[in-house]
């Protein structure tokens, strides 16, 4: 009951000075709403950062020629290597019970002509199985079969990039093309897939059998990776140890180094959502800053009640009320503005992260959880920094406190 009335008392007494209690929430909604939004922006990127690692196969594992480095967020060969070679991909799927499939692959940048149109773009060449194992779907038209990839035919699967900037507005299926100075027949479009994680195109390329490219385009003998498919999710450690085995084994590398670089897309995944999980806390850290004036504000807020109701606490004092009566008061009032400043917060935080998504400016995942820890934070930050204007209250003499009117 005691409590219903001074919740009441509290709510009349914040109610009457409307533009300082909304002055005094103003911090801790600004905070809470930029920690909510924060989160939800830093989840967003992480999840489309996953996504785009997913989209580049179902439990990959690339095996690239040579020792490759992550140059300013791009992976770079540090040397030409010549070792890995079309047979390795055929011991690999053979020796390696982890394995479902295995494809071989080389890529090279270079000049297309249809008509007076030219480009330049990365030309893939791979094998059939390539395209279930790298998720390529296709769009219109169709993808070549073993048998056009063993007769080294000259047909060609375009990204969608490469179709609007040689082609335009044309179906280019059936149309001819020369790579180089090598013409070929486009037989099929894949289906869009945006940037990857290194923020390259994945739709400006085109794909053509592979031992077409290496006889005809890039005059090579060995392959720049091999995409391989492991049987399930979890046994992608298990084959990665295999595939080394079986291809230091094949390069006869007995005391040597590797000389190529494996690639497991679970631990890809993994160091890429612990990187985006930390700076998502970096920036809702940086955000949660403002919490903090937001406390501070309530402290000031709170100190000039104490100080214009010194008279009011000296009469209640009087007529017996005790000292764990006043400061339970003011850590009232203190309590109710934090916890509405924090709702408010909450409120327009996920009303800012659903408009930035809505407008597309940025993908953006709200975190329920940041939303409830930041609500708890402001609300206990409120009474913490309430605490003591409260103490000071309830530590003012009767006499005294009457005097001072």
């Amino acid at each position: 009951m005691k409590f219903t009335k001074n919740f009441a008392l509290s709510y009349e007494i914040l109610y009457a000075h409307k533009l300082r209690t909304l002055l005094s929430m103003l911090g801790i909604i600004v905070g809470v709403g930029a920690v909510v939004i924060m989160v939800a922006a830093g989840k967003g990127a992480e999840k489309r950062i996953l996504d785009q690692i997913r989209d580049m196969g179902t439990n990959l594992i690339v095996v690239n020629a040579g020792q490759t480095r992550i140059v300013a967020g791009r992976q770079r060969q540090m040397a030409t290597v010549t070792t890995l070679v079309t047979d390795d991909a055929a011991g690999i799927l053979s020796d390696c019970p982890h394995v479902r499939l295995a494809a071989p692959a080389a890529s090279k940048k270079l000049s297309l002509k249809f008509g007076s149109e030219n480009a330049n773009t990365t030309v893939i060449g791979m094998t059939p199985d390539g395209f279930r194992i790298r998720n390529i779907e296709i769009a219109s038209g169709r993808f070549f079969d073993s048998e056009e990839s063993r007769g080294r035919r000259r047909v060609a699967i375009l990204g969608p990039t490469v179709v609007r900037n040689l082609f335009g507005d044309s179906d280019p299926i059936g149309l001819f093309f020369r790579i180089g100075r090598v013409p070929f027949r486009a037989i099929g479009v894949t289906k869009p897939k945006g940037t990857d994680a290194n923020g390259a195109d994945q739709d400006d390329l085109v794909i053509v059998p592979l031992a077409t490219a290496m006889r005809r385009l890039f005059n090579v003998t060995h392959v720049d990776r091999i995409y391989v498919q492991a049987v399930r999710a979890q046994a992608l450690s298990q084959a990665e140890e295999e595939i080394r085995t079986v291809l230091r084994r094949r390069h006869r590398l007995r005391g040597r180094p590797d000389d190529f670089t494996i690639q497991n897309q679970a631990t890809l995944l993994r160091v890429q959502r612990r990187t985006s999980h930390e700076m998502t806390l970096l920036v809702g850290s940086v955000a949660g800053i403002s919490l903090l004036v937001g406390g501070i504000g309530i402290l000031a807020v709170m100190l000039i009640s104490v100080r214009e109701r010194t008279a009011e606490i000296g009469l209640r004092r009087a007529l017996g009320a005790l000292k764990r009566d006043i400061r339970n008061q003011f850590l009232l009032e203190a309590a109710i503005l934090s916890a509405a400043g924090g709702l408010l917060g909450v409120l327009l935080g996920v009303t800012g992260a659903l408009a930035l998504s809505h407008l597309g400016y940025w993908e953006t995942v709200i975190s329920w959880l940041s939303a409830g820890v930041s609500f708890l934070f402001s609300t206990s930050l409120g009474i913490i920094f309430g605490l003591y204007p409260a103490l000071r209250a309830a530590d003012l003499e009767p006499i005294e406190a009457l005097r001072t009117e």
